[in-house]
């Protein structure tokens, strides 16, 4: 890195130069790409959750002004269009016919059985209500337990009992022993609900096809267009990747729910090639709310041993994953290797055993959402150490300080495959209880009680793995891509730079962070780069942004290919001041010979030296560029511990969110804000799945909570200014030392709050109550508990 008089940019909060266009809307997402002669696509969804599909007459439509065409799924089959495939495989996984549009059977309310073309978005869709299709009702089946019993409705014939896959990981024998002889075990079922990323841009999509170059080009809101062009392209349209541009501009929020190839994605490209026209879909929200890929959806029975000491012994669970009505692209790996590798949490457990059943249900597909898996075990594993501490009669800040992992055995061999890189779990949790004042809260707590007010506080110490990792372990567990990233930086002749990164951002404020680390690295002005990111005609191939792995791998990956330039530009430097290389060092901009200051070379002296190649050292190439692919050698492990104080009303059921407290360590920090909003972000998200947010379907598997007006989103009014610090404990595995923050808000918060909740509830008897913990919810157990004899 450069030093010297220059002003070190890594470490400092920089405003995000995206932000202007933004928040002017001068912002360009896909649906605000226009091209000439633009068809408008709409689809004729399912008001079935389970039904074949006798006929589909679509006369009345066509006769519509305005309207170009209608077609069916098995249009599309019959020209060739294939299904779309999952990205991660199984031992013994049973696959899909995940099509564009859906051919003789619809499988969840929402699904497209056509679509129509017309002059107008408003037109298309007038025109699908007008498409007659006569459906024969089938039975149905949305909870996944339910689907697991004999007799149950059958999803897929492929799998008979609607098991898609069963999954295992740890020693069942082991861990059978460790419960068997622990001096106490605490049993518990845990539901993690059902949850929709509503982005607030919804999904779009605008193709393009040139016919006399054979070149199609979608404009489509992607998290990672690369993967997008190469599924689509190569397995399901048949297109030569060379003739298939893929264009993700401004994304409005992903949350996951952008990572996945649609059938909406799908049907716009094959149209424009089709029709030889622009064809344009853009979701409503009432179609996002019925198609984009939800999250979580798990019942799991759980174990958990403690010896006399307190001290953990084992940990046994049994979940089953819903996993909707098709498998998506990430679909298989979000409940088994992004959860189950996560069950060790924070704590030194000597034995852990889980299985999984991935199960089919008619509802919308489920795949990764925020935190993916990981959100899933940290509930699992906090909601039961603070039903452990509530047996044991132990104060939960106690039970866990006395398990974590000590600072000096990392890096960690965990029970569960994976290798935790570093780590120094203790000054966390104790700056979080310093922070919130515990003790003093437990005295506030019991005169409050006595005053009939109900304060609780819960506690949550979270891991996260961020940037899946390295290419060779994730391929033989079932990934059918690398988890590399790219990323080139192209030195113009004045000095200016333009990186060009696989990562995508759609609000993580990449264009603000990975100029810092090239501004810092070269000791040039933040206003002399441009992040590039997003287009497969422009960029190296890259595998996009979930998984809070942009800094860690694709900011890696730009490291290196800044080392290349900084060593060819002291190479080139070297020459022009006539001295050996290792005679010249780097810094604030500036080549210069060792102890002789007053020798030297701007940066874009040797930039513009490299590009008019009038003097060049033997065998040296012109111009200034590298491109360099990172391939992590491990994960990397963001920790911390969070607190919620909550006061609940007993009387209404209303839970107030009063303080939120938060300590992380997500290594070294590029921009301190960024980080800030991503946490702040994270944290939302996850008390919102403790308190209101829940994807509910009825026994016909209709959604139930399919609008804004009956889905929980929080607002920030029903939320507290968070109260945030760090702890810093860099990564070894990339040379930033960052670990990632975009998701452990979202991981942490959840079980924070339902602690938070259950511990004001205490005086009436009431240890558990499954998620969200609405105040219906909160009210009639407190009713119960009085009618019962509690407080």
């Amino acid at each position: 890195m450069a030093t010297g008089t220059v002003e070190r940019l890594v470490g400092k909060a920089v405003r995000r130069r995206e932000d202007p266009r933004f928040i002017t809307g001068r912002g360009t997402f896909t649906d605000d790409v226009k091209l000439p002669g633009t068809q408008h696509a709409a689809f004729v969804r399912s008001a079935h959750a389970h039904a074949r599909i006798r006929r589909i007459d679509p006369t009345r439509a066509l006769a519509q002004p305005g309207v170009r065409a209608v077609f069916t799924g098995k249009d599309l089959a019959d020209a060739g269009v294939n299904a779309i495939p999952v990205g991660w495989l199984l031992p013994g996984l049973k696959t899909t016919d995940f099509r564009a549009i859906a051919v003789d059977l619809v499988r969840h309310a929402g699904e497209a059985v056509a679509v129509v073309v017309a002059e107008s978005a408003a037109l298309a869709r007038d025109a699908a209500e007008l498409v007659e299709v006569d459906y024969e009702e089938l039975p149905v089946v949305v909870d996944a337990v339910a689907a697991l019993k004999p007799g149950a409705p059958n999803v897929h014939a492929t799998a008979p009992d609607n098991r898609c896959f069963h999954w295992e990981i740890g020693d069942r024998a082991r861990t059978d022993a460790a419960l068997r002889g622990a001096s106490r075990v605490i049993r518990t079922r845990l539901v993690n609900q059902r949850l929709i990323a509503n982005a607030i841009e919804p999904r779009a999509s605008l193709a393009s096809y040139q016919a006399a170059s054979d070149e199609l080009t979608l404009w489509v809101t992607s998290q990672n267009p690369h993967v997008h062009r190469l599924i689509m392209g190569a397995f399901v349209l048949g297109l030569p990747e060379q003739r298939f541009r893929v264009i993700s501009p401004d994304v409005g929020g992903g949350f996951g729910s952008k990572i996945f190839i649609y059938p909406e994605e799908v049907a716009v490209a094959w149209l424009a090639r089709k029709l030889g026209v622009p064809v344009k879909w853009t979701a409503q929200r009432s179609e996002s709310f019925l198609t984009d890929a939800q999250g979580r959806d798990h019942h799991s029975d759980v174990e958990m041993g403690f010896d006399a000491q307190g001290k953990l012994a084992g940990l046994q669970v049994k979940t089953v994953a819903n996993l909707g009505a098709y498998l998506t692209l990430f679909a298989p790996c979000v409940p088994t290797y992004l959860y189950g590798t996560l069950l060790n949490g924070v704590y030194d457990i000597p034995s852990i055993f889980c299985e999984v059943d991935g199960v089919f249900t008619h509802t919308v597909p489920v795949d990764a959402y925020r935190g993916a898996g990981r959100p899933e075990a940290c509930y699992l594993i906090e909601r039961t150490m603070d039903l452990a501490a509530h047996e044991l009669g132990v104060d939960p800040a106690d039970l866990r300080r006395r398990n974590l992992i000590g600072k000096d055995r990392f890096p960690f061999q965990t029970q569960v495959a994976l290798t935790y890189d570093s780590g120094n779990y203790a000054p966390a949790l104790e700056r979080a209880l310093q922070m919130v004042g515990y003790q003093r809260f437990r005295t506030e707590q019991a005169e409050a009680r006595q005053k009939g007010r109900y304060l609780g506080l819960g506690l949550s110490c979270y891991i996260e793995a961020c940037g899946i990792a390295p290419s060779q372990v994730v391929g033989s567990l079932g990934a059918q891509a690398g988890l590399y990233e790219s990323g080139t930086v192209r030195v113009h002749p004045t000095g200016k730079v333009t990186v060009l990164t696989g990562s995508h951002s759609h609000g993580q404020g990449h264009e603000t962070t990975f100029a810092q680390v090239v501004a810092d690295s070269l000791g040039i002005p933040l206003t002399d780069v441009d992040i590039v990111h997003g287009d497969t005609g422009r960029i190296p191939f890259g595998m996009g942004t979930y998984g809070s792995r942009s800094a860690a791998v694709g900011g890696a990956a730009i490291h290196m290919s800044l080392g290349k330039i900084i060593e060819k530009g002291r190479a080139l430097a070297a020459h022009l001041l006539e001295a050996a290389p290792d005679d010249v060092e780097f810094k604030a901009g500036r080549f210069s010979v060792k102890g002789s200051p007053d020798r030297g070379k701007t940066f874009a002296e040797v930039s513009l030296a490299a590009y008019l190649a009038h003097k060049m050292p033997t065998g040296m190439e012109p111009g200034l560029e590298a491109t360099s692919f990172f391939d992590p050698s491990n994960f990397t492990f963001p920790f911390g511990t969070h607190i919620a104080v909550v006061e609940v009303d007993v009387e209404t059921g209303r839970t107030e969110l009063l303080r939120y407290v938060a300590v992380d360590d997500v290594g070294n920090v590029i921009n301190p804000m960024i980080v800030e909003g991503q946490l702040h972000g994270g944290i939302a998200q996850g008390a919102a799945q403790a308190l209101w947010e829940w994807a509910s379907y009825d026994d016909a598997g209709q959604l139930t909570t399919g609008s804004l007006m009956d889905y929980g989103l929080p607002r920030a009014d029903q939320l507290p200014s968070f109260e945030t610090d760090r702890t810093v404990t860099p990564s070894p595995v990339n040379p930033l030392g960052v670990k990632g923050a975009g998701e452990a808000g979202t991981i942490a918060a959840t079980p924070a709050v339902a602690n938070a909740v259950i511990d004001a509830l205490a005086p009436f008897g009431i240890v558990h109550l499954d998620l969200p913990l609405t105040p219906q919810k909160v009210w009639k157990a407190v009713q119960t508990a009085r009618a019962a004899g509690g407080r």
